[in-house]
Order: structure tokens, then sequence, then C-alpha cells
């Protein structure tokens, strides 16, 4: 005989007449009638069932609830007039941020960091001072400022040399 890895339909046997749990069949479900089947229904609380049964619940195994770990953003030093800005308001554009940076310094360039496919912002950017005294005196006055509803978190931006060594 060769074995293909199906069973014929042939093969299968039907049961006939399906037996209740032994505890379950002396059970009778008390019958309700259809408007208060669709008064349970509607209120949708737990004393009133459409279908009251008498089985036992088992209590549902609740998985120990993680504490949610929030990391203090790395503060870098300011070496280049490039600074990191981060937890920036998803609603923020470029040119608010252009304003918001040049009441402290001129600004070279502000760049909002988006996704790739749906082009929504990422929450953080990098804005270029023109000089590094600039970028420090904006660290110093913006770092924990509200700006659209959060505070803002400004730092010297990494450079690749420093991700390297780190």
């Amino acid at each position: 005989m060769h074995y293909s890895g199906r069973r014929s339909r042939r093969g299968r046997r039907r049961r006939s007449g399906r037996r209740a749990h032994p505890q379950i069949a002396n059970i009778q479900k008390p019958k309700s009638s259809f408007w208060q089947r669709v008064v349970a229904f509607f209120k949708g609380s737990k004393g009133s069932k459409p279908f009251p049964s008498k089985s036992v619940e088992k209590p549902a195994i609740v998985a120990p609830a993680k504490e949610k770990i929030s990391r203090k953003p790395e503060l870098v030093e300011v070496t280049s007039p490039k600074l990191y800005v981060g937890n920036l308001s998803f609603d923020a554009a470029e040119s608010d941020l252009f304003e918001l940076f040049n009441g402290v310094g001129q600004v070279r360039n502000a760049e909002i960091v988006c996704h790739k496919y749906t082009q929504r912002s990422k929450g953080f950017a990098f804005v270029q001072m023109t000089t590094i005294e600039e970028a420090r005196r904006a660290v110093q006055e913006l770092h924990d400022k509200e700006f659209l509803g959060r505070k803002l978190v400004v730092s010297g931006a990494k450079t690749p040399d420093m991700e390297r060594a780190a």
C-alpha cells in the first residue's frame, strides 16, 4: 500500500450522536424568551447573558504586567553645530523648527526624520546652526522647553566617529 500523506474520504467514520460531558448533561438551561434575549444582548452586562450556563468558569490566565521602562535620552556634548532634537511632536513641520531655533541663533538647516514609506514624522529631527557657540546656547535655552505640547530634548548630534568609538 502506498501512503500519499492524505486520507481517503471513504475511510472516515462519523460519530453518531455526540455525548455531552456527564456533569453538564444533567444541567438544564432555563429557556429565556425572545425579548429577554434581546434585552440581555443590548445590556451587555455580565449578569444578564442571553443563555446563562451553570458551568464552572475557569479563571483566565493573566500574564504579569510588565513595567514599562522609560529611557532617559542620552545627552551628547555639543562638539559640532549639528543638534539632535528629540521628543518632537508629530505635527511639527521643518518651518516650525526653523522659527524656534532662529530665536536663539542663525539656523542653516532643519530636517525632520520621516518614515521611508508613510512619510510620517518619526518624532525627532536634526538642526544645523551656523556656529558651535550658537548650538551650545540653543541646547541651554531649548532643552526641556515645551513645544507643541511636548518637552523637547535638545543635545549635540552624534558624529560618525563617536558611533564607532561607542
